[in-house]
Formats: structure tokens, sequence, C-alpha cells
């Protein structure tokens, strides 16, 4: 095998006088992996000596798809990068279409975008860090967790219609209103949600098996983690205080209070905490968000581009020629190139997108943020235990879609 690499490729400090190396493979059938991804490391014993990565099992070539369709029908495709988080990356690439077209939305739809892109980050955290606790034989916080995401989802229904892959929204704002029931659920959340935080963390944040496991492993410094091209979670856990919501403000977050928490070590410990944290911000985010929802449309005038209410459709002339117009794609979009980037559950989730001034983009690039950080994977776990390996790669949360796009 070409990766193998011989006892004097290997740092000597990681090598003992009878040592001998074995090489196997950690994915991608290995249920930690998810079925999508291979490592092929090389073990002296249990200890890791060099890891090499395998990627693009699941990739399903997002980009070329979403340069041969209509702006309007991407959204579904966006859904399948993140899908633990999906409504983050629909209202990213509803903003970055937004930002070509010069739409300017109103409070109200700014407000709805964050209430809906805040319980994303919190389903998004909550499977990462019970999912981890998992991978250190604690199986109750997962259980309680997947209850509370179902809570979520109960909420992204009441808003869209689906779950899991939302389709949330549309260029321009959202598709309705939030209803009385939406914002019952989402009022309701907000009681019921940290009396079950505070016990998920009485589950971990002390316990003494949790910490053994996670304190030391797959440590990254700051200097490394912004080499490789960090964001996230995982790089505020490393200590930098980097956030989009923060140093580059969309859909109105500069209206709102929160703190970003950052960790010191950036190991597995301080990735679990962090996102830990940020489960409370995201929650004192959305109270303020509900408490000010201010009055006023849920889309923007720009009936050119923004895809009428169907009921309008069916007795409006005017609304149905619109209608007519944007699926059949006779309105062109300006030329020119964007970027805009907002704060995923991973990191900075980015769209480039370069229009010729027709239908559907020219060319389209997502900044996925598990490709970025995946690649510094084997310098974390060089020199650590296979055991190490799986957190790692557990409190990292890398999303085989996102990764592979």
């Amino acid at each position: 095998m070409e990766l193998i690499k011989t006892k004097n490729q290997i740092p000597a400090h990681l090598l003992d006088e009878d040592s001998e190396i074995n090489t196997i493979n950690l994915g991608p059938t290995h249920p930690a992996t998810h079925g999508i991804f291979q490592n092929i490391l090389q073990l002296d014993g249990e200890k890791i000596i060099s890891a090499d990565q395998t990627i693009g099992y699941i990739h399903r070539a997002f980009e070329k798809l979403a340069e041969h369709r209509p702006f309007y029908q991407i959204t579904p495709i966006t859904d399948r990068l993140n899908y633990c988080s999906s409504p983050i990356n629909n209202m990213g690439w509803h903003m970055t279409v937004e930002k070509l077209l010069g739409i300017q939305t109103p409070k109200r739809v700014d407000y709805m975008r964050v209430v809906i892109m805040e319980l994303a980050r919190i389903a998004d955290h909550l499977i990462c860090n019970s999912i981890l606790g998992v991978d250190t034989g604690a199986l109750t916080g997962f259980t309680y967790a997947f209850q509370e995401r179902e809570k979520i989802y109960d909420i992204y229904e009441a808003v869209c219609g689906a779950r899991l892959t939302t389709n949330i929204g549309r260029i321009g704002g959202m598709e309705r209103d939030f209803t009385p029931q939406a914002i019952s659920l989402i009022k309701d959340f907000l009681v019921t949600f940290p009396k079950f935080l505070k016990e998920f963390e009485n589950l971990f944040n002390r316990n003494r098996i949790f910490m053994d496991r996670c304190i030391g492993v797959g440590p990254i410094s700051a200097e490394r983690a912004l080499n490789y091209g960090f964001t996230g979670p995982n790089l505020r856990a490393a200590g930098v205080d980097y956030d989009v919501r923060i140093m580059e403000p969309y859909s109105s977050y500069q209206d709102f209070e929160f703190e970003i928490p950052i960790g010191q070590h950036g190991d597995t410990y301080d990735r679990y905490m962090v996102r830990n944290e940020e489960m409370w911000q995201s929650l004192k985010i959305i109270k303020q968000a509900i408490e000010n929802l201010p009055e006023g449309s849920h889309f923007a005038d720009a009936p050119a581009y923004y895809l009428p209410p169907k009921l309008e459709v069916y007795n409006n002339m005017e609304a149905l020629i619109y209608h007519f117009k944007i699926i059949m794609g006779e309105i062109d979009a300006p030329k020119g190139e964007v970027y805009h980037a907002v704060e995923g559950g991973n990191g900075e989730l980015g769209f480039y997108l370069v229009s010729d001034g027709g239908r559907q983009p020219y060319r389209l690039h997502f900044r996925r943020p598990c490709f970025i950080f995946y690649q510094a994977y084997p310098e974390m776990i060089q020199g650590s235990y296979l055991s190490d390996a799986i957190l790692t790669m557990s409190s990292m949360n890398v999303i085989a879609g996102e990764l592979d796009a």
C-alpha cells in the first residue's frame, strides 16, 4: 500500500525499539465514521503513528447541480450540506442571492430567520455533544437530547411543513408568517429546554469518566487552527473569539446581545463545553427575537424574484404573471460576483456566487467548514490512542454531507 510509511519516515519520539507498525482502516464502514469516510491509520500497538484520510464516498456534486438550476430551486440542494442544521444553509443561500439582487428584507424577516437559525444551531450542537457522550459510553444524555431535538423539528414543521431537510424560506423572505401555533411552540421550548440543558450538563460536565476521556484528547493550538482555516466552535475552543455573527453581522444580528464562549486548550472537552455554552447563548438570542418581533411583512417588496403566495396566484392576475415569469426563468439576475457567509453549526458557511446575467448561477462555490477543518484531523490524533481518534472526530462534528459536498 502506497500510504504505508517506514520506520524511518515516522517521528522517532513516537516509536520504541520494539515497535511493530500495523495499518488499519478506520472507516468507511466503521460506525463512528457514519459509513462514508475513511482513515488509514498506522498503529504501534494502540498508539496512532500517522493517518491519511480519504473522502468523497458520498460526493453529490452540489456546486455543479446548482449551476444547472434556477436560483430558487437551489434551496433544497443546500439542505443536503449540513443536514443537522439545514435551515442555516437555506438562509445563507437566500441572503447570498439577495445580496446579488440588491434586495433589502424587512426587519420581521430578519428576526424570523434568526429564530430559525438559532434553533438549528441548538439542534446541531445537541447532536454533536450527545453523540460524543455515546462514544464515551454514556447513552442517557443522547436519548434525552433527541427528545428535545424532536421539539425543534415540531417547530420547523409548524413553520414550513418539513422536519429534517426543511427547504425553509424563500429568496426575499419567508414562505409564510409565523403562525400562532409556531410562536406557541417556540415559547414553550424557551421554557422547557433550559431545564433539559441543565440536566444534560449535570450528566456530563463534571462526570469523572467523561472528563478523563475528553480532557487533553485531540488538542489543537490557536495558531495551528488558524493556519488550517478553522472557524466556528472548533476555532473558538482553541481560544480564538471569531464568530461571523459578530464580525460581519447579517440578518440584524447586531440587534441582539449575546456572548461568544471560547476555550483554552482546543481539546475534545473544550469543544464540548463551547458548544454547550453556545446553546445557552442561542436561547438568549431566540428569546430576544420573539419578545421584540417587529410588525410588518414576512417578505420583501421584490415581486420579480419572490414567489407570490399561492392564494394570490389563484386570485390575482399580476401575481399569476410574476409566478409564471419566475418559474419559467424569464427574469434574469444581474451580472456580478458576491460572497456571503453565515455562522453555521460548524463555522463559517460561505457562498461564492458568480452570475453572468442569466437565470441560474454561472459558477457557485460552497465554503464548507467541515471540509476545511477535517484536514487537521491526522495532526490532531497523531500520538494518541485509537479510542481517542473516535472522540476527536466526534467532537469536531464532521458532517459527511458538508465534508464531501
